[in-house]
């Protein structure tokens, strides 16, 4: 059967041994672990992709991503099983101390930052403004965003948002860096070019090597670790650690633990590491 054939469709239900082949599956893809109880969730969030496609049922569809890594499905099929949830200077405990350390190293002559699971942008952008607030736009920083699903790095990439997403920002950020939408885009804003041109997106599997970031000052890698067993979560801290430069920082979130993962990193506050 060939993608896309639009069918009269009767989805069966998903069975356990297609549940345990797509759980192992995404987990050699990503590395992300789904137990036993998500089984509804990738039933559910699979179902619209069996819509799209014309598949009858969950069995067959699987076959058609596994066999066809480089046809766009797949991409479709990791985005429907990764969560993305975010919003701008979440956490801002760990802004502010950023926003310190950049103030105590004035004389730096570069900084280089990175989002690693980015999502759609708000926390590249967050990172953006807090150097453009303090370095000058036109300041010697960059700030990168990466993430597994394209489909958020394609909301990262145009930059606009619900204005109901704005929490965090602050009025004088709005109106130094965001654009805010009239007539049918109204209630939405956008994040100015000024700014934008500042950040750069990429897809990224954070199981595998991360070279090409290059090295980084600063790394923010919050709130996706919770979707790794212990053996992807030392094989991510591994690849994240070595784009870390030697007292650069390390941001999880406060919600999560490097207990029990070997690191050469040094914890300054919690969910806060330096590497020394």
């Amino acid at each position: 059967m060939k993608p896309y054939q639009q069918l009269p469709i009767e989805f069966s239900i998903l069975k356990q041994r297609e549940f345990e082949q797509i759980r192992q599956f995404l987990y050699e893809e990503a590395g992300i672990f789904l137990s036993d109880i998500k089984k509804s969730l990738v039933a559910s969030r699979l179902c619209k992709r069996l819509k799209e496609t014309g598949y009858q049922n969950y069995g067959d569809y699987f076959e058609f991503v596994k066999n066809n890594l480089q046809h766009i499905e797949y991409h479709h099929f990791i985005d429907a099983l990764t969560t993305n949830e975010t919003f701008f200077f979440r956490e801002n405990e760990h802004f502010d101390f950023v926003k310190q350390l950049i103030k105590d190293h004035s004389q730096k002559k570069s900084w280089q930052a990175w989002s690693a699971a980015c999502s759609s942008g708000e926390e590249a952008y967050s990172l953006a403004m807090l150097f453009a607030d303090i370095l000058g736009i036109d300041g010697q920083w960059q700030v990168q965003g990466s993430d597994i699903s394209q489909r958020v790095l394609a909301k990262a990439e145009l930059a606009h948002y619900l204005l109901e997403r704005n929490e965090g920002i602050g009025f004088e950020r709005l109106q130094k860096y965001c654009l805010k939408g009239v007539g049918r885009q109204s209630g939405t804003f956008l994040i100015d070019d000024i700014l934008k041109n500042k950040v750069s997106f990429f897809t990224m599997n954070l199981t595998q090597s991360c070279e090409s970031v290059g090295m980084c000052d600063v790394i923010f890698i919050r709130n996706v670790m919770i979707y790794f067993d212990a053996d992807s979560k030392q094989r991510v801290i591994n690849n994240v650690i070595k784009q870390l430069k030697v007292g650069g920082y390390l941001f999880i979130s406060h919600t999560e633990s490097l207990m029990h993962v070997n690191h050469r990193l040094k914890q300054i506050k919690p969910s806060i590491y330096q590497r020394i």
